[in-house]
């Protein structure tokens, strides 16, 4: 969706890359109202029927864009889109630090697999299908969405442990307001690394037909970074049960920032290839521990509150992001958006480290 919706808005309705910009600020706005009241009714009411109403309602939202496409009921059915999805992925979230059969890194490294098969099929598809007519993509899209619902249906009605834990003091454990510090903190590179993230998915495909490559090739670059979280991602998750997952973190990220330092001087398509694999790399690395820290953190009456932290933040770096790229290259080159960019990671994630650090929570798995 996110490529799908620059693209489609700055080349066949011939909107300017800050209006593309502002629509998904407005649809993030209201993924991260999503976000916010799955976390809520997660912990207050009925898991399976909010995953539910979220489901149906970017499901409809989807459905109807097949046949309503033009400016501006476009953008109008985007937020739909956005607020159902960000149910999901914070109750996606919550019931995965739910499960108890396997390790919360283990949990959230197989959902981050599953995530990007999803990348592989719906980008390359997307690249391929657009050329047929938006229609067609949102017909595909819609039986996607469909297959979700049914899924939902069939495999989420089960029940959700969420007593709280018999409290035991421990000798040296952070009290609540230090562990809320931290999460901010963590949620503080989430918001970095997403607004990073999302110049992939609006400018850079931009940049990249500008530079006279096709947006195939574009979306086959989001194919490669697919192919490699799925086949690498168990090679990384056995490595990075080793280390903490803070340094999980910094380590992938200080690898992500890097990348856009590098998508500076790519100019060709062997060159966003490499930097595509660069950025690839970070991710593995860093991408899928950050939610399981968090979750590590936290107790199962907080569960949805911390996820539905982390998605929100999330979100928010997406909304940010187009909107971000927009206005910098309203002003600016597009190597002055990359390096700022790798730069506003880097701050944060230095601000994460001496809170880590003055907190005294960097012992145990963290």
């Amino acid at each position: 969706m996110w490529p799908l919706v620059t693209v489609y808005m700055h080349n066949y309705l011939h909107k300017s890359l800050t209006l593309a910009g502002l629509t998904l600020l407005a649809m993030s706005v209201f993924m991260m109202l999503g976000n916010y009241l799955g976390g809520y009714l997660f912990d207050r009411w009925s898991p399976y029927l909010t995953t539910i109403i979220s489901v149906l309602i970017s499901t409809s939202a989807i459905i109807t864009l097949i046949f309503f496409h033009g400016w501006p009921i476009f953008s109008i059915l985007l937020l739909f889109v956005g607020f159902g999805d960000g149910c999901c992925m914070t109750l996606l979230n919550s019931y995965a630090a739910s499960i108890k059969s396997r390790s919360t890194r283990a949990i959230f490294n197989v959902l981050y697999i599953g995530q990007n098969i999803g990348i592989v099929i719906g980008t390359l598809m997307v690249g391929f299908l657009l050329k047929h007519g938006v229609t067609v993509v949102f017909m595909v899209t819609s039986l996607f969405y469909l297959t979700l619902l049914i899924i939902t249906l069939i495999d989420f009605n089960v029940a959700v442990d969420r007593r709280a834990p018999t409290k035991v003091v421990t000798p040296g454990a952070p009290p609540e307001s230090n562990v809320n510090k931290m999460v901010m903190a963590i949620c503080g590179v989430v918001l970095a690394v997403y607004l990073a993230y999302t110049l992939w998915e609006s400018v850079v495909p931009v940049h990249m037909t500008n530079l006279h490559i096709s947006f195939e090739n574009y979306s086959l670059l989001w194919t490669l970074n697919g192919l490699m979280i799925v086949f690498g991602q168990p090679f990384v998750n056995r490595v990075s049960t080793k280390v903490k997952l803070s340094t999980q973190t910094y380590v992938g990220a200080t690898i992500f920032s890097a990348s856009f330092v590098c998508l500076i001087f790519a100019k060709t398509y062997p060159a966003f290839i490499f930097v595509m694999v660069i950025t690839t790399i970070g991710e593995m690395i860093g991408f899928p521990g950050i939610p399981a820290w968090i979750d590590s953190l936290s107790t199962p009456q907080q569960r949805g509150k911390f996820q539905g932290m982390y998605n929100l933040f999330m979100s928010c770096g997406r909304a940010v992001g187009p909107l971000f790229g927009g206005i910098i290259l309203d002003f600016a080159s597009y190597w002055g958006l990359f390096l700022l960019a790798a730069g506003l990671i880097i701050i944060f994630m230095i601000i994460l480290m001496i809170v880590n650090r003055s907190q005294g929570m960097a012992k145990g798995t963290n």
